[in-house]
Formats: C-alpha cells, structure tokens, sequence
C-alpha cells in the first residue's frame, strides 16, 4: 500500500474518528457472535448475515444510520476475511478492537474522480460524511479502488491506497547475499556489511524511562495521565517512523544490487510469544524473555522480510537457520564450541575466523540447512529454540 499523510480540519477530524468508532463497533459485534460458537451449534453468522442484521440494526438506531454504511458493512468484510484467514492457517484468530489503538476504516469502490491534485504538494480525496480531505502529495498516488484511514496514538491521520507495488528488477549481476538477522546487529549481510535499526537517542531513551515512572504512578483517568501517555506515544511513534523508514530503504537496497537473497525462515511470532505461562505452570525467565521479545520487535525482523517479498517476489528464498551459527563457512564442520561469543567465531576443525554473524550469512546464502547430525538437506521453516537465538544474537 502507498500510504500519506492526511490533513483533515478540526470538523473532520470529528468525522474521521466517528467512522473509527462505528468500524470498531461493528468489529467487535462480529467478534462476540463468534465467540459464543460451539461445536454442534450449527454455523456462526457470515458475512451476508450479518450484512442483514446491520441493515436491521440500522432501522433501529439512528446513531448507528447516521454513520456511513459503506464504513460498517467493510468492517464486516474484513472481519469475514479475517475468519477466512484464520481457519486457512495463515493467520491468528482476530480478537477484540480498542480505542486509541486499532482506529481506522476503509473504504471501497473509490473512482478516479475521488482523487485530486489541487497543488504541488497537496491533494484532496472524498471520503464519505466527511468531504474533500486534504493529504501530503509526497509522491504520485497509484491508481486504487478502495483506501484504508488510519489514526496512530499521537492523532496523526494517514491514507493507504490499495495498490500492488512495483516490483524491483533484478540487476542480472548473478550476485547473491544472504542475511543474518541478530539483536545485537540488526541484519548481517554476507558480503560483511551490518546494518542496525536506527533506535532513540539515549536523551530521548532517558526521557522515555522517566515518562514511564510518571506513567505508573498517575492516577487513572486523570489529566496528568493523559499528558503523560501522548508524550510517551510521540517518542514511540518517532521510533517506529525511523524502523519503517529504515527496512524501507534497505529493501530497496538489497533488491536492486542482488539477483538472489536468502533469509533465514523464522517464525517471530512464535519467538516473541510470552514465556510468563500459566498459575498451574508458571515459565522461568520470564523478565528476560521479555526483554529479549522487546528487542527482536524492535530489530524489525518481520518488516524487513516483508518489505523484500514486496519488491523482490521469486528472488526471495528463505533458508531453514538450523545450526546456521555453529556451522563453519570455509569446511563445513558443526560445533557449538566453534561459537566463542556473540562477535567471534573460530572453526575447531580448520581454524577459520570469522565474525560470528558474517560465518553465519555466508551458510545462509550458500543455502545450507544442516540437520543434527551435520548433513545437509532441503531447506523448511524451523522454528529456532531461545537459546539457540540467544547465541546467534
């Protein structure tokens, strides 16, 4: 999606955000009527059937008339596809929506005419109930059917249009490079080039602690609270523009200098699932899992995987990262004792050194999945344990 900034007036805004509301509400109905499913209880509501009963709902309630119909029965579609999506495997089951962090709506059957360019670096789009709203021309808008709003935690508004992006050609060099993603060293290229996500200054790291004490002693739904929470929700957003902006341009990178790049097949979500378990078996470490799960979210593992899929497709492969660390890019050999810290590598068997990271993407881009007992074989999404992590990071 190409997404910009909006600049909607004060009025607007008002608009917007009952369309947020109705969205969200619409959502959780659907989430709840699902909630109450059972085997043998027949087939929870689909999407016509509900469709229906928001028309009824509708005759019934005139808050509920007054919003856009078109925002609500796409609140019902995406939750429908979002059921789809889960049963095929692909996704988490959705759960609930809250305020102040899933706001948001889309709209559909957008023409040309929806779109305008009133100067050099402004345009206008009509979304319904609301008018012409202005948005940020920061570069030519894709031809697209349908557009998602979106509000984050600080009140910025943004606009996605639908639209496949375009995909990167190949350079045709033959080059190929693989990619170690670590905590310490965001992502590790076989070439030996290390890129890290920009983070917080540590000023701003400083602030944002204090900002937390705050936080945790301000009484709820007080005023001071509130101030609280938007200046802590300006540091993280600041944090996540430099992330995305960060995997944006070395995707672009990587996918116009290389014809092939490989990349370790790991399930992040899996890795960054809580350890803290339940009353009955309680996890160990669960303090330090958590901050270990804080650190590869921030690392932008994920993105980056996806920014590549985006502009590389077919040119992406991904490499089973099996004893990627403990095996020896010059002869081969596994050894865990080969692994002598986070930076250093040193082959028990021929000597080779190397930086740790570097031994590590070299095996990923020739490709090597490499089972227990030291064989190569077809590569396949192996969910890499902590500790394995914890070494490799």
């Amino acid at each position: 999606m190409s997404r910009y900034r909006l600049t909607p007036t004060p009025e607007q805004r008002k608009v917007l955000a009952e369309h947020c509301a109705h969205a969200r509400y619409m959502w959780n109905l659907a989430v709840e009527q699902h909630s109450w499913w059972r085997p043998g209880r027949g087939d929870a509501p689909g999407y016509c059937a509900q469709a229906s009963q928001l028309t009824q709902a509708r005759a019934e309630h005139a808050w509920l008339r007054a919003g856009s119909q078109m925002v609500q029965q796409q609140a019902l579609r995406d939750f429908d596809q979002a059921m789809k999506n889960f049963f095929a495997g692909t996704h988490r089951r959705p759960g609930w929506r809250k305020a102040e962090r899933d706001e948001g709506f889309r709209i559909v059957a957008v023409k040309p005419q929806h779109v305008r360019r009133v100067s050099r670096s402004t345009g206008q789009v009509w979304v319904p109930k609301a008018g012409w709203v202005r948005f940020r021309w920061s570069r030519a808008v894709p031809a697209a059917k349908s557009y998602r709003v979106t509000a984050d935690r600080v009140g910025r508004w943004h606009i996605a249009f639908a639209a496949i992006p375009e995909q990167i050609p190949a350079p045709g060099t033959g080059e190929v490079v693989g990619i170690d993603r670590g905590v310490a060293v965001s992502a590790v290229l076989s070439t030996g080039q290390m890129l890290c996500v920009p983070r917080l200054s540590p000023r701003r790291q400083r602030r944002l602690r204090r900002l937390q004490r705050k936080l945790a002693r301000a009484r709820r739904g007080s005023n001071r609270r509130r101030h609280v929470k938007a200046a802590i929700a300006r540091l993280r957003a600041r944090e996540t523009d430099a992330r995305k902006d960060w995997a944006q341009k070395v995707s672009t990178d990587l996918a116009r200098r290389f014809d092939v790049i490989y990349v370790e097949d790991l399930r992040v979500t899996a890795m960054t699932r809580s350890a803290r378990g339940t009353r009955d078996a309680p996890g160990r470490n669960v303090r330090q899992k958590s901050g270990l799960n804080r650190e590869i979210l921030r690392s932008g593992w994920g993105l980056l995987v996806r920014r590549l899929e985006d502009k590389a497709p077919g040119r992406m492969q991904r490499v089973s990262p099996a004893f990627t660390s403990q095996r020896c890019s010059a002869c081969g050999h596994i050894a865990a004792e080969s692994r002598k810290s986070q930076a250093l590598f040193a082959c028990v068997a021929c000597g080779y050194t190397c930086n740790a990271d570097v031994n590590a993407a070299k095996n990923i881009a020739a490709g090597h999945a490499v089972t227990a007992r030291g064989g190569d074989r077809a590569a396949g999404p192996v969910n890499r344990e902590p500790h394995l992590l914890l070494q490799s990071a």
